[in-house]
């Protein structure tokens, strides 16, 4: 299993890492060339820089999984087309994308831009919280025992 994380927004990087290295796991950060950092990662963790452009993280990413690798990602569009791949998909927020409920994400993220698209306002994510650390944590946790 390798670990990926599209890293530009990821708030549970140093979770990421530190779980996934004790476990000598191989991590892969995706991020955009504008969050080039000169901060040297530990041995087992890779950063891949992509160019600016909207979805150049979202297909290297998808060029790079593989069946039973774990994604770390807030994109609902992202995570459907790696769950396609059979890979595992988690939330920075503690959930677990599925089958059973990626659809309903997507089409809420459909019918919130068309609320914004008409020009009303759409409530915009909770703060992010030490109990989502923590839940994420815990998930992350979980599945990384069962490999």
């Amino acid at each position: 299993m390798t670990i990926y994380i599209d890293a530009d927004a990821c708030p549970v990087k140093d979770i990421i890492i530190s779980e996934g290295t004790a476990k000598k796991l191989p991590i892969t950060l995706v991020t955009s060339i504008s969050h080039f950092s000169t901060v040297e990662q530990p041995k087992g963790v890779e950063t891949i820089y992509v160019d600016n452009s909207a979805e150049a993280a979202d297909y290297r990413i998808m060029r790079l999984i593989n069946k039973n690798d774990l994604l770390v990602t807030q994109d609902y569009g992202l995570a459907s087309l790696v769950l396609a791949k059979g890979a595992i998909v988690i939330h920075h927020n503690g959930y677990r994308y599925t089958t059973d409920n990626i659809d309903q994400l997507l089409q809420d993220r459909y019918l919130s831009a068309m609320v914004r698209k008409s020009g009303k306002r759409t409530k915009g994510p909770k703060p992010f919280t030490e109990e989502n650390r923590s839940t994420f944590r815990q998930l992350l946790n979980d599945i990384l025992s069962s490999y």
